[in-house]
């Protein structure tokens, strides 16, 4: 049987193990030395020549080998490339030779050493893993899926950088399961149908079972998602999808109900600290070291240094390393503060850090820090919505300061302010309305200024039509009757119009009784009834009294806690009084 070369960790595999050899990620089906040489050795001068078809058959002329072994002299290789050009010898080794082996060392490790520090850095099982302790907490419901063997498929939603791929290939790894990874922004249907394939044949024929790890897979359409039904429901494979996106609204529903969906949160402030603690851990660790490189990779020789981890000790409460004192804590802390929960980005900042000078003085790094981290505002995400819902909420309560916070926020990160003015021209009917018939024109002048002006001078426009609405007195009368009125419509569009409001412009309407017994307001002295409503709605009143409470709902509970927070701990002054 033929041995062939691993390419990825240059180890001898017999030819029909190879597949099964990686996809053990390396470690099984491997030659020993002695079937090494047995292998060579099978592989002799009269071997070969009976075994081969005539055209690997080795002739006795001089030919050039790329096997180990004295090298030709100019003269010698010239006169044969000229005489017997085509006479080079095909046959593949069975053992790697050492130069080739070199090589292929050398390509893995250039490969791993221009990877991010994000990537060299993963967490290589679950206890390295930092965040997201509802997920993988022993009792977690996903831990418990693992330890019994029923991981299924999964539906990872969660912020850029939380963890998503990293927890994907360590659940396959605990599940010792083959894991393939695409992303559905390089990657088409026809790959996902190859991966599915391979999947089913390899459970079938090794009992093992596949985890397929499809990064934004909110991106495939749902005619494309419709792929994955038949092997999901089947047991086929194991899918886990990874999303920064409401599955509810990118995915379809026959794919949610056969995955199960965990919410992954953003990473809080000490996470953060722990992982960027980790790395440092990692980075400074001799034993992590490999010979001829250090365990980053070879950093830029302005940041490399050999550290001693006991040699790392708290001062004042700060972390401190020798080898990098351009990472204070201030540093530490802007890094957090500027990644906002976002490990890679965290990581990033950090290899910033420790690639720049030693000596850079700190307020040049952190603005430097500053200047690299762009805005992660997403005008189509949710955070889009979420923050134009966070404003009208604030302007609702007659939360000024909250209002200014979200529109300042929005406007920073690159809002159109069209949209947010178009916003606050409902919420000027929706929630001021008849409390103050001031508050829709103003709505509407400033969504022509912020027509005619644009940024950044709009903003002050805006600014002045939210401090408007924020202190305006509320009333939603006229939003609430409208939907009351709604509702009642939908129950029957065919009710009949009275005849006494009904048009009559020709005189056959007018003698058909069409507006008759309609008595015209203006022409009266005093107050004069007519049939406004069909009469299945006769007595119903969906435009309430101004001051009318009766449908309101009296939370004692939220009283105190508002007047605990808002009012100083004084009492309403709208309390009924005690008898």
């Amino acid at each position: 049987m033929t041995a062939v070369t691993c390419p990825i960790c240059s180890h001898s595999v017999l030819e029909r193990d190879i597949n099964k050899h990686l996809d053990s990620g390396c470690s099984d089906h491997k030659l020993a030395e002695s079937s090494n040489a047995t292998h060579s050795r099978s592989y002799s001068k009269d071997e070969s020549s009976s075994k081969l078809a005539p055209i690997f058959s080795q002739s006795q002329e001089p030919k050039l080998s790329f096997l180990p072994g004295p090298s030709l002299k100019a003269s010698e290789g010239s006169a044969v490339s000229q005489s017997k050009k085509r006479k080079i010898d095909m046959s593949y080794p069975s053992q790697p030779s050492p130069s080739n082996m070199k090589h292929t060392k050398g390509l893995a490790s250039a490969i791993k050493a221009n990877a991010p520090l994000a990537e060299r850095l993963r967490p290589q099982s679950l206890s390295e893993f930092v965040g997201q302790r509802h997920l993988t907490g022993p009792d977690s419901l996903l831990m418990n899926m693992l330890q019994s063997g029923k991981l299924g498929s999964i539906i990872f939603w969660g912020p850029p950088g939380c963890g998503k791929t990293t927890l994907s290939r360590l659940l396959a790894r605990e599940a010792n399961c083959t894991f393939k990874e695409l992303s559905a922004t390089s990657s088409g249907i026809n790959d996902v149908r190859i991966v599915f394939e391979e999947a089913k044949a390899s459970l079938a024929l090794t009992g093992r079972k596949t985890v397929l790890f499809l990064d934004e897979i909110h991106r495939f359409n749902k005619a494309q998602q419709d792929i994955f039904l038949p092997f999901i429901e089947q047991g086929q494979i194991q899918m886990i999808g990874a999303t920064t996106e409401n599955p509810s609204f990118k995915l379809t529903g026959a794919l949610i109900s056969r995955c199960r969906v965990f919410v992954l949160e953003r990473l809080t402030d000490e996470d953060v600290r722990g992982v960027i603690s980790g790395a440092m851990d990692r980075i400074c660790r001799p034993d992590d070291e490999s010979p001829g490189t250090s365990s980053m990779d070879k950093l830029p020789e302005s940041s490399q240094g050999s550290v001693d981890p006991a040699s790392r000790e708290l001062s004042s409460g700060e972390h401190t390393y020798p080898s990098y004192p351009q990472l204070t804590d201030r540093v530490i802390t802007s890094i957090v503060s500027l990644s906002t929960g976002d490990a890679r980005t965290a990581l990033s900042l950090l290899e910033l850090v420790l690639a720049s000078k030693k000596d850079i003085k700190e307020d040049a790094l952190l603005a430097s820090l500053r200047r690299s981290v762009s805005s992660s505002y997403d005008r189509t995400g949710d955070s889009h919505y979420d923050m134009i819902s966070a404003l009208h909420k604030s302007v609702r309560g007659s939360q000024g300061s909250a209002a200014m916070y979200w529109l300042a926020r929005m406007l920073t990160a690159g809002e159109d302010p069209m949209y947010i003015a178009r916003r606050m021209v409902v919420c000027a009917s929706e929630d001021i309305g008849l409390a103050d018939n001031q508050a829709l024109p103003l709505a509407v002048a400033t969504l022509q200024a912020c027509q005619q002006i644009g940024m950044p001078e709009c903003r002050i426009n805006l600014a002045h039509l939210v401090a408007y609405l924020s202190e305006a007195p509320k009333s939603t009368r006229a939003y609430e009757a409208y939907n009351r009125a709604e509702e009642a419509a939908k129950l029957d569009l065919t009710a009949p119009i009275p005849m006494a409001v009904r048009n009559a412009p020709t005189t056959l309407m007018k003698e058909l009784g069409y507006s008759q017994g309609y008595r015209y307001n203006p022409s009266y002295a005093h107050p004069v009834y007519n049939e406004y409503l069909p009469l299945s709605f006769h007595g119903d009143k969906f435009l309430k009294d101004a001051g009318d409470t009766s449908d309101k709902v009296w939370d004692e509970d939220a009283l105190l806690h508002w007047e605990r927070e808002c009012n100083g701990g004084r009492p309403w002054s709208g309390r009924p009084a005690k008898s």
